[in-house]
């Protein structure tokens, strides 16, 4: 058994959402990411999981919670969910739509018991649509947003990762709307059902890209615009120790001092927004950077306005000089990982420990706490 913390519902715990209680139905990816986060800023987190799941009690995920293991199928464990819900600001799920209504804690039933709880739903699809009940993971979501089709090389297009779907427009967005949905309950009395469907914050995701579009500034040939690749002054480059940085240089003032850092004196290099030197002139930026290795670019560029950064990998991020003084990076139970973010003048986040709880007591102590 792991050693356990000390409570978290303590009035000592930190963060700007310390004092509510958010209730995880257990699931992957995004959902529990968001849950992450809402505990790292100071919610009091619950994780119903089922019996026998065993969950990693250090993983950073799941970092933050009390975890509770009960058969959602057997009627005396609703129950006791509803009465812990009565106390609760916000429930977070991430099943198929149906699920929670076929277990009796749809939304009407939870409502009816607690009216001022934020029911959060976390799905790929949505609650409603032709796709509602398809399985489906991020590279379906993106798929159909136009986001997947405008990353990559022009050859064809490249997941990246599962941040755009799952993590950008499906934790982030759920977090976003619990929180806006909180605000507007201390106001009203009321809650509601916040519908985070990971196509949705997809699609939202791409809104300045469909603005350039509009614009006539954006066509939807990968490599061919100043954002995806395509312009020379914006991408990434491989060194001769076959290490790679990347450069932004968009803004003339940037550009110019890339030239001159670079060394790159070919009149050719003036005509920065002319697409049709695009291909070329990063074939010849290309020649430049191949010319020395990552760690001599770095002497020459890091830190000044050119726009610049050594493309690192997880191993070497936390050991760079800027998140290393800013502790971005934080090892918990010999595993390195992302401290949370963002963060807060008057009342910091923290990583909090997990740890195993019964229901009934939690239910008796938020009881004891109402009163």
């Amino acid at each position: 058994m792991l050693d356990k913390s000390e409570p978290q519902s303590s009035p000592r715990a930190s963060g700007p959402l310390a004092g509510f209680r958010i209730i995880e139905f257990a699931g992957i990816g995004p959902g529990p990411f968001a849950c992450m986060m809402l505990a790292d800023m100071g919610a009091e987190v619950i994780t119903l999981d089922r019996v026998g799941a065993r969950k990693n009690l250090k993983s950073a995920a799941g970092r933050g919670r009390k975890v509770v293991e009960l058969d959602l199928k057997d009627k005396a464990a609703i129950a006791q969910v509803l009465d812990l819900l009565e106390h609760a600001d916000a429930l977070i799920e991430g099943f198929r739509p149906g699920v929670m209504e076929r277990l009796g804690l749809g939304p009407e039933v939870v409502q009816a018991r607690n009216p001022r709880l934020v029911y959060g739903r976390m799905t790929g699809w949505g609650q409603e649509g032709p796709l509602a009940q398809a399985a489906g993971h991020d590279i379906n979501y993106i798929s159909v947003t136009g986001a997947l089709a405008a990353i990559g090389p022009a050859e064809k297009p490249i997941p990246p990762l599962n941040l755009v779907g799952d993590f950008g427009g499906g934790a982030l967005y759920l977090v976003v709307g619990v929180l806006a949905a909180l605000l507007e309950a201390n106001t009203s009395g009321r809650g509601q059902v916040v519908d985070a469907a990971m196509c949705d914050g997809a699609a939202s995701l791409m809104s300045m890209f469909f603005d350039l579009t509009a614009a006539g500034r954006w066509t939807e040939g990968r490599e061919s615009n100043f954002l995806d690749g395509g312009a020379h002054f914006y991408g990434v480059y491989e060194c001769a120790c076959g290490k790679f940085i990347s450069i932004g240089s968009i803004e003339p003032q940037f550009y110019a001092l890339l030239r001159q850092l670079a060394g790159l004196s070919d009149e050719g290099f003036e005509a920065q927004m002319d697409r049709t030197a695009w291909p070329t002139l990063r074939r010849k930026l290309a020649d430049v950077f191949k010319t020395k290795a990552r760690e001599e670019w770095c002497k020459i560029m890091e830190g000044t306005d050119v726009c610049f950064a050594p493309v690192l990998t997880m191993a070497e991020a936390p050991q760079h000089p800027h998140m290393a003084a800013r502790k971005i990076f934080v090892n918990r139970h010999g595993v390195t990982q992302p401290a949370p973010a963002p963060r807060f003048s008057r009342t910091p986040s923290a990583i909090r420990e997990t740890e195993t709880a019964d229901i009934a007591s939690l239910t008796n102590e938020w009881k004891g706490r109402n009163k």
